[in-house]
């Protein structure tokens, strides 16, 4: 019954040919046929057949009526040309057409029929072949290139999908569904179709969150890959910030495996510069993530071009991994020397002698400011007091990210000081102390120390502390205490402030007050914080977005412009750029595409290297089922959209039926022949 409710008639007219059926009826009720009577002598012995033969007569009577108006019910229906509906139904006037066919990594994938890229071009193709010469035609794909922002005709649109090739670029599908359906507004057909067709991946197919047009006839065609198969480098990253000239690095990958089998025996390899200098094998099972470290030495100078690699089929997009790094990274550090320190060349001769500091010095009489957004670091040593314009001068410093030490003066004007730490919210000075007294712990297994020492000695000889300053106990989280005293006192603290730190000492630097500076642990303290004020710089970005880069330069780049160019020469952008505090960030602004090394080249100067991976959304091999899709339609009550899947008959019949619906007419006249002959059937065989 449901499925008679559902069916409608091309040529509703011809139902008027039901009226036929009156004519076995009025057979059936008016036999025409004469009688000729004959006398028997006895029909005793004839009643009880001819009651038999009338109940076999009548039955068979009725059996031929019934054949005779269904064979007539049927042969009218036929005439009529009975169809079920499509889910969505296209008139007969011109058609404006937008396909988006997903040409993203993920469709690298393959089946029986090749990959999926090639699959839907075939699929796109039937679909245009359904369509007449006259109607407008739109392609769409990830890339959103100018030349698909216009009609174009059909023999046009096969040249335009023949040149679709695998893209780097990503897009969700709510932002492609916004393109056709903006797109279709400046058509005045009112006949208007959008298709979709892909691999309907779940990071970007989300319908729930579309704003679809209900107006508007959707056919989605998912197309699946055999195997969901896909290893990958997700992600890299070194252990240590920095990575200088002829130091041991041990650098990290997240292999990820979105597959269904274990991997046992995978091979990482390391590239520096153009040359395998390691390699590493790993095993990750399936569904889950590995991480892998490479250990290399640094054996250029300046920048260093990395690529991490695997292998790994048909997905291969994301299987190598590229970085960057500079191995002659300096650190800009500022001395300012109290005008009765007595401890300057401690610092100077600490700094100035190695080759990874630019050093610079100044007193608390001159103050260079200039020289403050230059620097990563600086010590304040034993300052008689902090001035208002240092104050502020250090907090603009510290706000931009850097680190500042302060070694607080034997004779310092307390006032001073403590105005100075209420306004950077520092623990208050309390008293000064000149009861002799030791270090008692040092936290060597994080922050500051950690990975100073390779091996920490329990019994190590610590710092003597003979006087020191004592400071308000405070509850601040932005406080890290990271040597304590025996009496409980803070002997260094860690305070974060803003962008950047402030390590706060409890002593003088004269050797009057302890003997830090000639202890074993005053060399690897101020080098750890100075490496720590660096601000880590990526080692790599992502194409397809728009990175902001800061890049060692000042220039307003007036007459030359910058480019970065990659290193096959082959891509050559001007960046965007702005000066911002006395640096330049450059924007990439989606202008980067392609994988691979980079440079950023002011005049002939190569300022940074830059590396550059495509986004690693595209590896996640999760996938929408029919099912799924349908359930989102249905949430959102999306009955315009109509899910078509190539595998289940030919697509062309597929699209047929679904928007000019399902035609009976052939199987109304099979039915028809089929009464017909039970009807004749019926008189031949059943004999009264």
């Amino acid at each position: 019954m449901l499925f008679l409710r559902s069916m409608n008639f091309l040529f509703p007219t011809f139902l008027i040919g039901l009226a036929a059926i009156a004519i076995p009826i009025i057979i059936h009720l008016f036999n025409f046929r004469k009688y000729k009577k004959i006398y028997f002598t006895n029909v005793h012995f004839l009643k009880e057949l001819k009651q038999e033969s009338d109940s076999k007569s009548k039955l068979k009577e009725w059996l031929i009526l019934a054949m005779r108006i269904l064979a007539i019910t049927c042969l009218v229906f036929a005439f009529a040309q009975p169809f079920v509906p499509g889910k969505v139904r296209a008139t007969l006037s011109d058609k404006a057409v937008s396909i988006y066919i997903d040409n993203s990594f993920s469709m690298e994938s393959v089946n029986k029929k090749g990959t999926l890229l090639e699959n839907a071009k075939l699929y796109v193709t039937e679909i245009a072949n359904t369509f007449s010469a006259n109607d407008q035609f739109q392609l769409l794909t990830n890339d959103f290139e100018g030349k698909h922002q216009r009609f174009i005709s059909k023999e046009e649109f096969i040249e335009q999908l023949n040149e679709v090739k695998i893209s780097s670029a990503t897009r969700a599908l709510t932002d492609v569904i916004k393109r056709q359906q903006d797109f279709l507004q400046n058509s005045s057909s009112k006949n208007k179709r959008i298709f979709l067709v892909s691999d309907f991946q779940k990071n970007a197919a989300a319908f729930n969150k579309a704003d679809v047009d209900t107006s508007l006839v959707i056919t989605c065609i998912p197309i699946a890959s055999s195997e969901i198969n896909n290893v990958y480098i997700d992600s890299v990253w070194f252990e240590t910030p920095v990575q200088q000239f002829g130091t041991q690095q041990i650098i990290h990958a997240a292999v990820i495996n979105k597959s269904n089998k274990d991997i046992e025996t995978g091979t990482l390899k390391l590239f520096i510069n153009d040359k395998q200098v390691s390699l590493s094998s790993y095993s990750v099972t399936a569904g889950n993530k590995q991480d892998v470290s490479i250990g290399f030495t640094v054996k250029d100078k300046g920048i260093n071009k990395g690529l991490l690699s695997i292998e790994d089929y048909p997905i291969t997009y994301d299987d190598k991994f590229y970085f960057s790094f500079d191995a002659q990274t300096t650190i800009h550090s500022l001395v300012i020397n109290g005008k009765d320190t007595k401890t300057a060349g401690n610092f100077k001769s600490l700094l100035q002698d190695d080759s990874m500091f630019v050093y610079n010095e100044n007193t608390e009489v001159s103050i260079d400011y200039s020289l403050f957004p230059k620097e990563n670091i600086i010590i304040l040593n034993e300052l008689s007091s902090l001035t208002s314009g240092l104050l502020a001068e250090l907090q603009k410093f510290i706000s931009n990210g850097g680190s500042v030490v302060l070694f607080p003066s034997k004779k310092a004007d307390v006032a001073s000081y403590n105005l100075a730490f209420q306004n950077l919210e520092l623990p208050q000075i309390m008293a000064f102390d000149t009861v002799r007294t030791k270090t008692q712990s040092i936290k060597f297994e994080q922050g500051l120390y950690e990975g100073v020492f390779d091996k920490i000695n329990q019994q190590m000889d610590l710092p003597m502390v003979l006087q020191h300053y004592e400071f308000k106990q405070t509850t601040n989280s932005s406080t890290q205490n990271i040597v304590l005293l025996q009496n409980g006192s803070p002997l260094i603290s860690q305070h974060n402030i803003s962008n950047g730190k402030l390590y706060l000492f409890a002593i003088p630097s004269d050797a009057a007050c302890s003997n830090f500076l000639k202890h074993a642990l005053f060399v690897p303290t101020i080098i750890k914080m100075a490496i720590l004020s660096l601000k880590p710089s990526p080692i790599y970005y992502k194409t397809s977005s728009n990175e902001a880069i800061t890049i060692p330069s000042v220039s307003n780049f007036a007459e030359k412009p910058l480019h970065i160019i990659k290193d096959d020469k082959k891509v050559d952008v001007i960046p965007e750029h702005r000066l911002v505090n006395n640096a330049t960030t450059i924007f990439t602004q989606n202008q980067l595409t392609e994988a691979g090394q980079y440079e950023v080249i002011e005049n002939t100067a190569v300022l940074k290297g830059l590396a550059f991976n495509y986004d690693r959304k595209e590896s996640d091999m999760n996938f929408y089922t029919k099912e799924e899709l349908q359930t989102q339609f249905d949430e959102k009550n999306l009955t315009n959209i109509a899910i078509i899947e190539p595998n289940e008959k030919a697509l062309t019949n597929a699209l047929q039926e679904a928007t000019d619906g399902k035609k009976l007419w052939k199987l109304f006249l099979f039915l028809a022949l089929v009464f017909l002959l039970s009807e004749i059937l019926i008189i031949r065989l059943f004999k009264n």
